[in-house]
């Protein structure tokens, strides 16, 4: 197999670097301002009078002061709750816990950017960052309880350290943040580090000059790091490491081959989860991008090898690729946050394409320098269309985060007025909600979550039962639904239509005592 050639390197075997060894305060002001302006518009657009989704209320409920962990289910990792701890601790605020999200997830695309420094010019890193940032999955997920943006972020950073660890043998910086960064991934999804591992693995291999054994030294030791945590739980809750992988692939739609892209076309709709996605596609408008990215990837890996940056830039773009494979061929639903990785790092070729053809960065020679870019009059021209379609594309992005922000409020609302009611109906902590949407009422009314069926199933009808001569348990039946048959003679109530419109009941236990007056 021919064999990916290596970076150009300078004089004495030393990277060469586009704009030197140190930082200007304004190269530093740039990123610094893509990052600043992509929390403020987490903070105004979407963090205001948002609710907790169902996987959020999952991981939440695990740190949680006084609230009771709903079912853990086995293809999730606890990466995330360490990351929101420090705040749930303190206070049950979804507004502080945003706040803190939005805050973490700017500085986190400040610091990825960041470490591509020696690698790319600033500008094209700038046009990088906001066109990451400027997708509304991007927004949406940077204040969310969801570990994909940070698997995306960690995975920008670790690639960026590979590179510099494999220019530059004395970076040892850049080895200990590859194997921070992949076993940070690995903390968040294990299953996205080792996605992440292999192509910079197979790199390692193929590239003479990059041919060192702590290069892929660091690479295992941050997955195995990382995923430690997840194979510990494995044998103490699972039955077992091997157990806990066959049961998260029957969750998740028992994994093979399964080729998803019509569902993940259909969810940049503003579907934040398309299972199964057999549902109508009113906006084709807000997938033209996806078509367009292959493209712009292309003719960002042809500019970087004719800058002879072509690692650079094949890197992260077969990286990307790569941590699409297993959402796009293996999993039979979609759900935009799974490409966020792949996101991140098809960034950074596509912004090198849109900055070459355009002219205007000085990106005219391999060292960086800046070279003259033809008549002015068709460079304008070109930065006219371009900037067109840029705004174009961020209208539609607006559009598409505006009807989800209104959903997530209105849900918020909508759980709030269900759990008010039972309590009413007195249910109060300490109870029990099974049934519909029972994660998030019960994590809204103080209650514990029980499930006597499906993926999340954590107790028997006879164990329900159990509890319920002992406190209040709620059963929720919502739309059509039959109620289970062992709530047969429980007292039922009438409670608010849910956030999709369905109406709503309760099954309440004879251990339910509604407050004086209630009907």
């Amino acid at each position: 197999m021919a064999e990916i050639s290596a970076v150009e390197s300078g004089p004495r075997g030393k990277e060469s670097r586009p704009r030197g060894d140190r930082a200007s305060t304004r190269d530093l002001g740039l990123l610094a301002a893509v990052a600043g302006v992509y929390t403020l518009v987490q903070l105004t657009l979407f963090v205001p009078g948002s609710g907790l989704g169902w996987d959020e209320t999952v991981y939440v409920s695990q740190v949680a002061r006084d609230a009771e962990a709903a079912f853990f289910s086995a293809p999730r990792a606890r990466g995330i709750t360490f990351l929101v701890a420090p705040v749930t601790l303190l206070t049950p605020s979804v507004g502080v816990l945003r706040v803190h999200l939005a805050l973490l997830s700017g500085a986190g695309l400040f610091c990825a950017l960041l470490v591509w420094r020696r690698l790319l010019p600033v500008p094209v890193l700038a046009v990088a960052g906001a066109l990451f940032a400027g997708l509304w999955i991007t927004v949406v997920y940077g204040p969310q309880v969801m570990p994909n943006l940070w698997v995306a972020l960690g995975a920008l950073f670790a690639v960026g350290c590979f590179l510099r660890a494999a220019r530059d043998r004395s970076d040892r910086r850049a080895l200990a943040g590859l194997g921070g960064g992949v076993a940070f991934v690995a903390l968040m999804r294990p299953s996205d580090a080792l996605w992440l591992a292999l192509p910079l693995g197979i790199a390692t291999l193929l590239v003479r000059a990059w041919r060192r054994p702590v290069l892929l030294l660091a690479l295992v030791a941050g997955a195995v790091l990382g995923c430690a945590p997840w194979v510990v739980e494995a044998y103490t809750a699972y039955g077992g490491l091997l157990a806990r992988l066959r049961r998260a692939s029957e969750i998740q739609g028992d994994l093979g081959r399964h080729l998803a892209f019509d569902g993940h076309l259909r969810a940049l709709d503003g579907r934040l989860l398309c299972r199964p996605c057999d549902v109508p596609w009113r906006r084709p408008v807000t997938a033209v991008w996806w078509f367009v990215l292959p493209p712009l990837i292309a003719g960002g890996v042809l500019a970087g090898v004719r800058l002879r940056r072509h690692a650079v830039v094949l890197v992260p773009a077969l990286t990307g690729l790569a941590l699409a494979v297993p959402y796009l061929l293996l999993i039979d639903y979609a759900a935009p946050r799974f490409l966020l990785p792949a996101y991140a790092l098809f960034a950074l070729p596509v912004a090198l394409c849109l900055v070459r053809f355009v002219g205007s960065a000085g990106l005219g020679g391999s060292d960086g320098s800046a070279r003259a870019g033809g008549p002015a009059r068709p460079r304008l021209l070109v930065a006219a269309v371009l900037a067109v379609a840029l705004t174009g594309h961020l209208a539609v992005q607006y559009a598409v985060l505006d009807g989800v922000a209104a959903r997530s409020r209105a849900g918020r609302v909508a759980f709030g007025r269900v759990a008010a009611e039972l309590e009413r109906q007195g249910v109060r902590p300490p109870c029990v909600i099974s049934g519909a949407e029972a994660v998030r009422i019960a994590f809204r009314a103080g209650c514990a979550s029980r499930q006597t069926g499906g993926h999340d199933a954590a107790v028997t009808p006879a164990g329900l039962l159990a509890e319920a001569r002992d406190r209040p348990v709620a059963v929720v039946v919502a739309g059509k639904d039959e109620p289970p048959p062992y709530t047969h003679g429980w007292r039922l109530r009438r409670l608010p239509d849910l956030p999709d419109g369905r109406d709503c009941r309760a099954y309440l236990s004879p251990s339910t005592r509604p407050a004086p007056g209630t009907r």
